[in-house]
């Protein structure tokens, strides 16, 4: 998701610091069960009060706080035994949070990690909104930028609370006390006692107002490279992910879903599927049919034995260049203006030399590891619902919408995610399987095809850019227009955030430049493909921004004749932080030093998700075959919780870049994607991977986000490799298809 969403208003800082939640969140007490006291973060963001839920630290595992449980706040408990179970507001999908948020609540409470268990937050938009979102929601890369304050001040109002109760106790100044590994001790007079034994006591004090946080040059905890917390379970296959859910009386479905944007079931012969051994039921939907069998065999072979009859509509006759040629025309209309600086025009007239652009990247598929699933179990009365999902209410929405049912009768089981990068934000695989649920009326898992996952995507949409600099006789450019064409997530995704004709993740990064521009127009074009669904994809608007800005930057660096890290440099005085890691990537990896034959060097620069982020990529290029030789990459994210989790999701996130850069597209014909598994949609194998180098620049700034930033920062430097490699430039992804046509 994007940090255009996140951000209300640009306050002319360009990032350098950012407050984040520290500014706008304010601690609220109530009464919780068993006596205990209840902590809401509550945020502007969280003003619908999803209260009538009733999903309040309950269901899916987290236990409703009992006598003899000391629950001081949404996110933390401590039983009688000293055992500390931390509700994550967060799901873990490979990022790291199930470990990161641990240690910032750790830290202040004073427990060990290893100590902790963990327990998924249910849906509950009042207590586990994301204010940087505006709901209960994984994805922007804000997870430790949101948890950095609140998830501390929930540690340490607890620790204040069982320090109250051990001076109470022992009639001292709480002042002279302190806590450690999970005791709280009275130095002077060599006495300690158990968090455990606290929790009576401490449940029934009042919450303090304002509690005082750990000075950083203190922490023992944050900043250290501590051990994933969910590894232990995902070796020894223990791990629970959506795909792994079984209950009682279970069937399983698989579908075929009309295969033309927009089409529609028009009948089904179902008599040879029936004869299957192990078919149940055959169940039919609006734009599909599912078979429903004993097992996933069963069900797999019943939907290949169908004979469907599709109603496929004007959709039909859609193809890949006539969205193309769509978002071209689009592309001559003025659009909605998301910067504006300067005599543009002016600048232009006056330039010595202009440059112009057009970059294009296509739709692409998410493709993750894990399958499409969702298990549903619709009763008269009530529904259950098992899925891995970045957005836990809104399947308590989507449950709503189709069985009628009130919110309070919905219980989402929320599990790990095998690879979110997005499509997890989504909840039409929940929708599905609630309308096959309604019609069986016991549990029912629905699983998709890998066919079905990839032609049946919610896409990253396919983007137009049109891009123009005026440069003085100096090189420099004094005028730069960008106009951004293509379709609006926000628009569908969060209306609310759809304004004055801006999507503000469509102008991700081209709005906010870290470079020093004088005369900017930065517009955006709203163009939907017609019926083809978008939706978010591993940096989305920032990804997109990045490779078609950095990729321009080079163009001009080479127009001008001027090395490109030094171009760069020369427009980042106003930047430091960029010009910063720029030096650190570009020293790292040698840059300016002779390349061996036949490889290329390429670099790129942003500012994304509150970080800031440069690559360089070393390739070579044999017969139209780019293989990636070296990434090395300088990342300043503000103050690091885990330097392990960034290093492992900066390698994560130039994997999955360099794989969409070289390979990745969804094309479509007839109305039909045309790629249909992973042998016409490419992964990079392991052999493919090359070393990655992360270089961590030390900050006291706020923490940035982490997750999607890799992704987008590595693209162009990976294709101004092959410029410098080849001399043939890059301005429409994939790459494989460009170098073998040209």
């Amino acid at each position: 998701m994007s940090q255009g969403l996140l951000d209300a208003k640009n306050d002319g800082t360009r990032g350098e610091k950012s407050h984040g939640v520290s500014r706008r969140t304010f601690l609220k007490f109530g009464a919780a069960a068993g006596g205990g006291l209840l902590l809401g973060f509550s945020l502007p963001a969280a003003s619908q009060d999803q209260a009538s839920r009733k999903s309040v630290i309950g269901g899916d595992g987290v236990e409703t706080p009992q006598d003899g449980v000391f629950a001081p706040n949404a996110f933390v408990q401590i039983d009688r035994t000293g055992k500390v179970s931390l509700i994550i507001p967060k799901v873990e999908m490979g990022q790291g949070v199930y470990t990161s948020i641990p240690m910032l609540i750790a830290e202040e409470l004073e427990v060990p990690l290893d100590s902790v268990t963990i327990d998924h937050a249910p849906p509950n938009a009042k207590l586990f909104t994301d204010p940087l979102l505006g709901g209960q929601l994984t994805g922007g890369s804000t997870s430790i930028r949101y948890a950095w304050e609140p998830m501390r001040r929930a540690g340490a109002t607890a620790r204040v609370l069982l320090i109250s109760a051990a001076a109470q106790q022992w009639q001292v100044d709480p002042a002279t006390c302190h806590a450690q590994a999970g005791n709280v001790v009275h130095p002077d007079s060599n006495r300690s006692v158990a968090y455990g034994d606290l929790v009576d006591a401490a449940a029934k004090l009042p919450a303090p107002q304002n509690v005082q946080l750990k000075n950083p040059k203190d922490f023992k905890l944050i900043g250290t490279g501590a051990k994933r917390l969910d590894s232990p379970e995902k070796v020894d296959g223990t791990a629970v992910f959506g795909l792994d859910v079984r209950v009682p009386d279970m069937v399983y479905a698989a579908i075929a879903t009309c295969p033309v944007f927009g089409g529609t079931l028009a009948g089904v012969d179902d008599t040879n599927a029936r004869k299957i051994p192990g078919v149940r039921q055959v169940v039919k939907f609006d734009n599909g049919v599912a078979v429903v069998g004993d097992h996933t065999w069963a069900a797999k072979r019943g939907v290949q034995a169908l004979d469907i009859r599709w109603n496929e509509g004007a959709g039909a006759q859609l193809s890949t260049q006539q969205i193309v040629d769509d978002l071209a025309k689009a592309s001559q209309r003025p659009g909605a203006v998301a910067r504006k600086e300067g005599d543009v025009t002016g600048a232009f007239s006056s330039a010595k030399t202009r440059v112009d652009a057009v970059y294009q990247q296509p739709f692409l598929a998410h493709a993750t590891m894990e399958p499409v699933n969702c298990t549903v179990h619709v009763r008269p009365d009530s529904c259950d619902v098992w899925i891995g999902t970045q957005v836990p209410t809104r399947i308590v929405d989507a449950a709503v919408t189709v069985t009628g049912l009130p919110a309070e009768k919905i219980v989402v089981h929320n599990h790990l995610i095998g690879g979110g990068f997005g499509r997890k934000l989504e909840f039409d695989m929940a929708t599905q399987a609630l309308k096959i649920g309604k019609q069986l009326g016991v549990p029912v898992k629905v699983v998709w095809t890998r066919e079905e996952d990839i032609q049946h995507d919610m896409y990253r949409p396919y983007y137009y850019d049109k891009i123009s600099a005026g440069l003085d006789a100096n090189g420099k450019p004094v005028a730069w227009q960008h106009r951004i064409v293509g379709s609006s997530i926000l628009a569908r995704f969060a209306p609310p955030a759809f304004r004055n004709g801006i999507d503000p993740d469509a102008v991700e990064v081209a709005s906010d430049l870290p470079y020093d521009l004088p005369n900017q127009l930065v517009d955006y074009v709203r163009e939907e493909p017609h019926a083809v669904p978008t939706a978010f994809w591993r940096g989305v608007g920032a990804t997109r921004g990045t490779f078609v800005v950095e990729s321009f930057v080079d163009e001009l660096a080479v127009t001008a004749k001027i090395d490109p890290v030094k171009y760069r440099r020369d427009l980042l005085g106003k930047s430091p932080r960029a010009r910063n890691v720029l030096d650190v990537a570009t020293q790292a990896a040698g840059w300016g030093s002779p390349v061996a034959q036949g490889l290329g060097r390429g670099v790129s620069v942003m500012h994304a998700f509150g970080s800031f982020f440069s690559m360089v990529v070393d390739v070579a290029v044999d017969k139209g075959e780019v293989a990636v030789k070296r990434v090395v990459c300088a990342v300043d994210c503000g103050m690091v919780v885990n330097p392990d989790t960034v290093e492992a999701q900066i390698q994560g996130g130039a994997i999955f870049a360099i794989t969409a850069a070289l390979y990745s597209e969804i094309t479509i014909k007839d109305g039909r994607v045309e790629q249909n598994n992973f042998t016409d949609y490419r992964m990079l194998r392991i052999d493919q991977t090359p070393p990655i180098e992360v270089h961590i620049v030390k900050s006291a700034e706020a923490p940035g986000g982490i997750g999607e930033p890799g992704t987008a920062a590595l693209m162009p430097a990976l294709t101004n490799a092959i410029f410098a490699a080849t001399g043939k430039r890059i301005r429409q992804l994939p790459v494989g298809s460009q170098l073998k046509t040209a």
